[in-house]
């Protein structure tokens, strides 16, 4: 799980600095570029996270999440294991400009669209557990606000419907 969530961390740093590369010319302002990561809250194990979010115009900004959680568990003497992997396309409404907020606050709210893998495997003849992998697509709505403590650096905090990792996540933020 560390190794998992380490690699996972350093992918999106990568991302995040070649993501930087590009035309810096077409700029819409400065630090429009999101780097976000953290956990959540579940029943079923901690889920971690990471994405980045681009600012298309001052007050929208789109973006993509990855997610995994793992969880063990037993049922009536049969252990289970359940991993789940998840990746979201986002786009938030900045509500900054429209309600006057001061810069150290971002307070948004958005659509997210997403598709996860879940398996399940388990040892022996378990139950009413068939060891398959189930996939999906959700639909869902978040609200979130981010508190920058520094002039890059910041913490969220997010409540999702729909998100099959987590309704509720908290992490960092970078702006690039």
């Amino acid at each position: 799980m560390k190794k998992i969530s380490l690699v996972f961390a350093m992918v999106l740093c990568t991302m995040g600095v070649f993501a930087q590369e590009g035309n810096k010319t077409a700029r819409i302002a400065d630090n429009n570029l999101l780097l976000n990561f953290g956990i959540g809250l579940s029943n079923w194990g901690i889920p971690v996270y990471g994405g980045l979010e681009y600012f298309v115009h001052r007050d929208i900004s789109v973006g993509g999440v990855l997610g995994y959680q793992h969880y063990n568990n037993g049922w009536y003497g049969y252990d289970y294991s359940i991993n789940t992997i998840s990746a979201t396309a986002v786009a938030n409404y900045h509500f900054n400009h429209i309600l006057n907020i001061p810069r150290k606050w971002d307070f948004y709210a958005g659509l997210n669209l997403g598709f996860y893998s879940q398996s399940i495997s388990k040892p022996g003849p378990a139950p009413d557990y068939n060891g398959n992998t189930i996939n999906g697509v959700g639909l869902g709505l978040q609200v979130g606000g981010r508190y920058y403590f520094a002039r890059r650096w910041g913490l969220n905090l997010e409540l999702a419907g729909g998100s099959s990792i987590s309704d509720v996540k908290f992490g960092m933020t970078c702006k690039f």
